[in-house]
C-alpha cells in the first residue's frame, strides 16, 4: 500500500502506520513542504525542468552549479540521474539528468554564448569508502590534496573534451558500467558509491576554470539496521556513506550562516566539492527520492527529514569565514586533525540524529587507519620503484667481486650509498 499523498505541487504527506499500547492501529500523517513535489506520473524531463535546468546557465556566468540525487537505496536516484532502465539492467542514458543537462549546455554554447569561445570537457569519478576512483580511467585510485592556494585538487583526474551530447552519453555509459555496486536490504544491485559527473567549461586555449556543473548520484542513505547483520566491509561502507551524507547536509546549511565555518574536510565527498559550496556565484539543488511503499515508510521519513533540514538554508554570505574552534580527541586527548575537527563539529550539531561521541570515536579511528593505509601504500610503491635500481647496482657489485684484485672498501662504500 502507498503511504504517500502529494496534494499539490509543494507538499508531501506521509501516512505512517502506528500501533498504540493497547494494540489499536492508527495512522499518523506528517506533512513536508518543498519547492516542488512530484508524484509517480512525472517523468525525468519534468523533474529536470524544475531542478537542474535552472542551474545550467549559472556555469556560463563563471559560476558553480551542483545537483544532488538523494534517497534510500532502490528509490530511483540512478534512474533519475542516469536514465530509464529497461530489461536486464539496460539503461537509456538519453533520458537522465546527466544527458539533459549536457544537451542544454551545448545548446547555450551554440546560441546565446557562441561568442564566449568556450570549450566543454567532462569528468566522471566515484567516491567509495572514503577513496576516489576515476570511472573514465580504469577506476584508477586518485588522491585529493590541497594546493598552495588551499584549493582542493583531485590529482590525476581524467577530463575528456566533449563536443556533443553523444560524447557525453558514451562517457556516462562507460562510467555507469564501472561503478561499484552491491547488495542491500532494499536492492540487490544498489549503488554503494557516490558518483560525481562534472561538466567543465574553459576558455579555448586556457586551463583556467570558467564554470563547472557537478551532478551527483549519491549512495543510498543506509541506516544502522540495514548493515547490522552484514560483513565488515558492508558495515564500513555504510558508516562512510552516513558520515558523508551528514557532512553534506551541514555544508549546505552552513552556506546560510554568514561567516560560518564550512566543515568540508569531514568527508571526501564534501572535500572534492568544496569549490561548489564557497563560490559567490554558486547554486545548489537537491532532489530527494522516496519510495511510496508502506514497508519503506521509515526510510521515506528519514529522507524527507534530511531534505527538510537541508532546506533550512537561508539568505547569507560566503561560508568558511572563520576557522573552526580547536577540538581535542576523546581517545588521545590531543588536538584533532582538521578532518576530525570538522567531523566533531557535525557530531555536536546533530546529536539528536544518530550522531554521538561514539560515532566520532569510530570515525577518528577509521580516518587514522586510512591515513596509515595510504602511507604504507606509498612506501610500498617507493620500494617497488627503487628495487630495479638497487638490483642493477647489486649485479655490478657482484661482478666486481669476481675480479682477483677488486677493492673491497670501494665496493662497501658503493653499497652503502645505494
Amino acid at each position: 500500500m502507498d503511504v504517500i499523498t502529494i496534494p499539490n505541487k509543494e507538499n508531501v504527506i506521509v501516512h505512517e502506520p502506528k500501533t498504540k499500547v493497547d494494540l489499536t492501529k492508527y495512522v499518523e500523517s506528517q506533512k513536508f513542504r518543498f519547492d516542488y513535489a512530484f508524484d509517480e506520473s512525472i517523468n525525468n524531463e519534468m523533474v529536470y525542468r524544475y531542478t537542474a535546468k535552472p542551474l545550467v546557465e549559472c556555469i556560463f556566468d563563471r559560476g558553480m552549479a551542483t545537483c544532488f540525487a538523494y534517497g534510500q537505496t532502490g528509490s530511483g536516484k540512478t534512474h533519475t540521474m542516469g536514465g530509464d532502465f529497461s530489461g536486464k539492467g539496460q539503461q537509456d542514458c538519453t533520458k537522465g539528468i546527466y544527458a539533459l543537462s549536457a544537451r542544454d549546455v551545448f545548446k547555450l554554447m551554440a546560441t546565446k554564448y557562441k561568442k564566449s569561445d568556450l570549450v566543454a570537457s567532462a569528468s566522471f569519478f566515484e567516491i567509495y569508502s572514503g577513496k576516489v576512483f576515476d570511472l573514465m580511467n580504469k577506476k584508477q585510485k586518485l588522491r585529493v590534496l590541497e594546493d598552495g592556494r588551499q584549493q582542493v585538487q583531485v590529482v590525476g583526474l581524467k577530463e575528456e573534451t566533449v563536443t556533443c551530447v553523444d560524447d557525453v552519453l558514451t562517457l556516462i555509459q562507460h562510467g555507469n558500467n564501472a561503478r561499484t555496486s552491491g547488495q542491500t536490504s532494499a536492492n540487490n544491485h544498489s549503488s554503494r558509491s557516490h558518483a560525481v559527473f562534472q561538466i567543465i567549461l574553459r576558455k579555448k586555449g586556457s586551463r583556467k576554470l570558467h564554470g563547472k556543473f557537478s551532478l551527483i548520484d549519491l549512495a543510498g542513505n543506509e541506516r544502522g539496521a540495514d548493515t547490522s547483520s552484514s560483513d565488515r566491509q558492508t558495515r564500513m561502507e555504510g558508516a562512510e556513506i552516513n558520515k558523508s551524507l551528514l557532512a553534506l547536509k551541514e555544508c549546505i546549511r552552513a552556506l546560510g550562516r554568514r561567516g560560518a565555518h564550512l566543515p568540508f574536510r569531514a568527508s571526501k565527498l564534501t572535500q572534492v566539492l568544496r569549490d561548489s559550496f564557497i563560490g559567490d556565484n554558486s547554486r545548489t539543488c537537491m532532489i530527494a527520492m522516496i519510495s511510496p511503499g508502506m514497508s519503506c515508510c521509515e526510510h521515506t521519513l528519514n529522507t524527507l527529514r534530511y531534505a527538510d533540514r537541508v532546506k533550512e538554508l537561508g539568505p547569507g554570505g560566503p561560508a568558511d569565514g572563520k576557522a573552526p574552534e580547536i577540538m581535542r580527541s576523546p581517545i588521545s586527548g590531543g588536538v584533532l586533525s582538521p578532518q576530525n575537527s570538522d567531523l566533531a563539529m557535525l557530531i555536536n550539531a546533530n546529536q539528536d540524529e544518530e550522531a554521538s561521541e561514539e560515532l566520532l570515536t569510530f570515525h577518528e579511528v577509521v580516518n587514522h587507519m586510512q591515513e596509515q593505509e595510504e602511507q604504507i601504500i606509498d612506501d610500498h610503491r617507493t620500494l617497488i620503484e627503487q628495487t630495479p635500481k638497487w638490483m642493477d647496482t647489486g649485479r655490478k657489485l657482484l661482478k666486481m667481486t669476481d675480479q682477483v684484485d677488486y677493492d673491497v672498501e670501494a665496493a662497501v662504500v658503493l653499497l652503502q650509498r645505494k
